[in-house]
């Protein structure tokens, strides 16, 4: 009996779309296939005078996880960015982004995170990082279900948007997202503002990647809103899925201390409190606990 309750675990823990594999098995490139190079189970992704690149994931997804690991550009970065993200489309879409601002020699990266909802963005939130991150390769992942967003540095949690629909804000739960990443010239905006321009005598600027994972509820394009919420959920009794479970539903104690940490070294920048931009408070910052 006990080797059916643990095969019934096993299932259950399971049950959704648990993948951890090639690039080519989840993702395709989306833009200047000459500017990708394929190095076993390295992907790089080059930025030159001509051009940057890009890749999506072959399906879009509703909740779950989705993981990349990269080594970000090495030496001077400056007016570049290595973005890693999840959107949907249209008008109204929503986005979880992050974004790598390059810098010059032996000035830190920094990154934007931001956050859209039905169309809008303007969340946008930026942080040091605790280590280089062109010396090695590091995990970024975004935790998505229908109580929070969660972005994840190596598992740290570095930033969280929780869903406050009782406070009557809007939580983006019903659109699938594609997963997307690309390096691209943003000389305009990326480095100190803009002021710090891209020297292309140190191209090409290469992001490298691996440990592609995506663990989340696969949604076919085609079908309906309604539908994908009520697939991709472990509402109806059927179906249970690891995101739906109490223990991700909220931050644990251990990772609550983690984010407040990453806050009070390593953010720079903070829309919530940029009152030249937002003279009145975004709904969202005056009911967050963090």
């Amino acid at each position: 009996m006990s080797a059916i309750v643990g095969f019934m675990v096993v299932l259950v823990s399971f049950l959704g779309s648990v993948k951890s594999a090639r690039f080519d098995e989840l993702y395709q490139p989306s833009w200047a296939l000459d500017h990708i190079i394929y190095e076993g189970d390295l992907l790089k992704l080059k930025l030159d005078n001509s051009s940057g690149a890009g890749f999506q994931s072959k399906s879009k997804y509703l909740f779950g996880k989705v993981s990349i690991q990269i080594k970000l550009v090495e030496g001077d970065s400056a007016g570049t960015v290595t973005a890693f993200y999840m959107s949907s489309e249209g008008p109204y879409h929503n986005e979880f982004d992050f974004e790598f601002l390059g810098n010059t020699t032996g000035e830190p990266y920094l990154i934007q995170t931001n956050i859209y909802v039905n169309g809008v963005g303007n969340r946008e939130q930026r942080l040091g990082l605790w280590f280089d991150p062109t010396k090695d390769f590091h995990s970024y992942a975004i935790l998505w279900n229908q109580h929070q967003v969660v972005f994840l540095v190596d598992e740290t949690p570095i930033r969280l948007h929780t869903n406050m629909e009782n406070k009557g804000i809007s939580f983006p739960k019903d659109q699938p997202m594609g997963v997307y990443s690309s390096i691209w010239n943003a000389d305009d905006w990326a480095t100190q503002g803009g002021r710090v321009k891209t020297d292309w005598s140190h191209a090409p600027f290469i992001a490298s990647y691996k440990g592609f994972e995506i663990d989340a509820c696969e949604c076919p394009v085609s079908v309906a809103a309604d539908d994908n919420a009520k697939k991709c959920s472990s509402s109806n009794g059927e179906k249970k899925y690891w995101w739906d479970e109490p223990t991700v539903a909220e931050l644990n104690v251990h990772q609550s201390h983690q984010l407040l940490w990453v806050k009070a070294n390593h953010m720079v920048y903070d829309y919530c409190s940029d009152t030249a931009r937002f003279p009145a408070t975004p709904a969202e910052c005056l009911h967050h606990r963090h």
